[in-house]
């Protein structure tokens, strides 16, 4: 935003006060009414929000600041840090200094005033008349809901969200740092095309997928922004409208979403305590979408005899299998079973894995490995739709794994995640007596089913009234009211000292409604 032109300030401007009839105090508290003094950077909050109130008209052309240590005595903050603002502003010329005089507002030139660019209210209809234009109507899928304020409640049982205590910030800090050096900044600022960074491929092709049994070349792997990316271009890649997708049911609703918008020929596939099974049903398919390390929901993960099953039923009657790897690593725990596509001989295996459990899903940071001949298509893909992931966060994660950082933060969530697993396991049936559950080895939720008079999307609705988040398992299912007895309680975001208080109003709310 720097070198804007600074419009002239008259003598009577530069002297035009805060509007008759406003208290300075309340008014210039209002506009700061948001800054949060417990946060990081507070100058950095207090020029957004004078930034923000001058792009909005409520700081308009000349008013005068308050003065550096009156703003900082209303804000309760140190004089440096207002003094730091205002410089700032000055220098990006949203502000004027004035000598003996103070800080005035400069403004913003014409053509970015934002009074011109607003929109009337939404025509009546409005949406009604886009209706028939429409090819595809994703808004209308069923979705997994969670509230966007989950760290709100005291006790969040949900699952694969960012927990702030486990983050290892100070080595991403580090890695971040490290990434804004000059020769850094070279390497990834400009455009690859169709390309990722060489440095993250390497270091997931020699640190992060041989810690699951999966050997790749460079030009087998390809980044994605998260694992839901890497399934739509697997499903626009390979799926016409006469393939046959097979999905397990239950499953995840956003792989069913993402295939259901190009094909009508979806397959239920049956999963049972070993996971999907390779019936019939299976055999029928071109494509199988599979969570053979933790079947989603019901965490299940399948032995390595039904791995090979499934391996061969695959070469045997054509199909190809995604692999859905989506919560590797996280606790070690029970024997390691191979992923499909370590044990795959016939390239029959596409593999998906992200960053989003292990780090933070806000990164969206996913993969494919898969054979050259799809990568390549893959890429040309993804060139049409986005060229390619961020590069700065593609080599800030090459530098937090080539640090060691990676090997050092999955043996720290390990442990405090088995600790959380060991607690929930011992809890369980002191106060969820009457329902029955699964945790497979090594996965970060269960998947409950309740007495048969509870319904857990009733459940989950008065649970959040008593400050504790789960997740209802119709969504879960392709015929709705399926898994309407189950929800899915994850705990890779509630502290350890919530679990129980958590549990226990959870219990009580069950009793009630058994």
């Amino acid at each position: 935003m720097a070198n804007l032109s600074v419009p002239t300030l008259s003598a009577a401007a530069e002297a035009r006060p805060i509007p008759s009839g406003i208290s300075d105090a309340l008014f210039w508290g209002s506009l700061f009414l948001d800054l949060d003094r417990r946060g990081p950077f507070l100058q950095l909050q207090i020029r957004q929000m004078i930034y923000a109130a001058i792009e909005e008209g409520r700081l308009s052309l000349g008013v005068r600041m308050p003065s550096s240590r009156e703003l900082a005595a209303l804000l309760q903050v140190s004089r440096n840090t207002v003094v730091i603002a205002y410089e700032q502003l000055v220098d990006q010329n949203f502000l004027v200094s004035r000598e003996r005089s103070g800080y005035f507002v400069a403004g913003l030139p014409k053509h970015l005033g934002t009074a011109a660019a607003i929109r009337p209210a939404a025509i009546e209809g409005d949406a009604a008349r886009w209706t028939d234009r429409y090819a595809v109507r994703p808004s209308t899928h069923r979705n997994i809901v969670k509230p966007l304020n989950w760290q709100d409640y005291p006790y969040p049982f949900i699952f694969g969200q960012f927990d702030p205590s486990l983050f290892p910030t100070n080595d991403w800090r580090e890695s971040a740092r490290a990434a804004l050096s000059v020769p850094e900044i070279n390497n990834w600022a400009r455009d690859t095309i169709d390309e990722d960074d060489p440095a993250l491929i390497e270091q997931l092709r020699l640190q992060v997928l041989p810690r699951r049994g999966v050997r790749a070349r460079p030009d087998e792997i390809m980044m994605t922004i998260g694992a839901q990316h890497a399934l739509y271009l697997i499903a626009t890649l390979f799926t016409k409208s006469s393939t046959r997708i097979g999905l397990e049911d239950p499953g995840y609703p956003d792989a069913r979403n993402i295939f259901g918008m190009l094909t009508q020929s979806i397959v239920p596939l049956q999963v049972d305590g070993d996971g999907l099974v390779p019936d019939a049903e299976f055999e029928s398919c071109d494509l199988a979408y599979v969570t053979a390390g933790h079947q989603c929901p019901t965490t299940v993960a399948m032995p390595h005899a039904r791995r090979l099953e499934l391996l061969k039923k695959a070469q045997e009657h054509d199909i190809l299998l995604i692999e859905d790897d989506y919560e590797s690593e996280l606790i070690s725990e029970g024997a390691e079973l191979s992923p499909l596509m370590s044990l795959d001989r016939n390239e029959r295996v596409l593999y998906v894995g992200s960053f989003s459990k292990v780090l933070a899903p806000g990164l969206r940071l996913g993969y494919v490995v898969a054979p050259a001949p799809v990568i390549r298509e893959l890429r040309a893909l993804r060139r049409l739709m986005l060229r390619h992931p961020p590069l700065n966060n593609q080599r800030v994660a090459a530098l937090f794994i080539g640090l060691g950082h990676y090997r050092s933060h999955l043996q720290r969530v390990s442990r405090v995640l088995l600790e959380r697993a060991h607690a929930i396991d011992r809890l369980l049936p002191e106060y969820l007596a009457g329902c029955t559950w699964l945790r497979g080895a090594g996965s970060t939720s269960y998947w409950v089913t309740c007495p048969p008079s509870v319904n857990a999307a009733e459940l989950a609705e008065a649970a959040r009234n008593e400050g504790v988040v789960i997740e209802p398992g119709d969504i879960f299912s392709m015929v709705e009211g399926a898994n309407r007895r189950c929800f899915r309680l994850g705990f890779s975001s509630i502290r350890t000292d919530r679990i129980e208080p958590g549990l226990a109003r959870l219990g009580r709310l069950i009793s009630k409604m058994s």
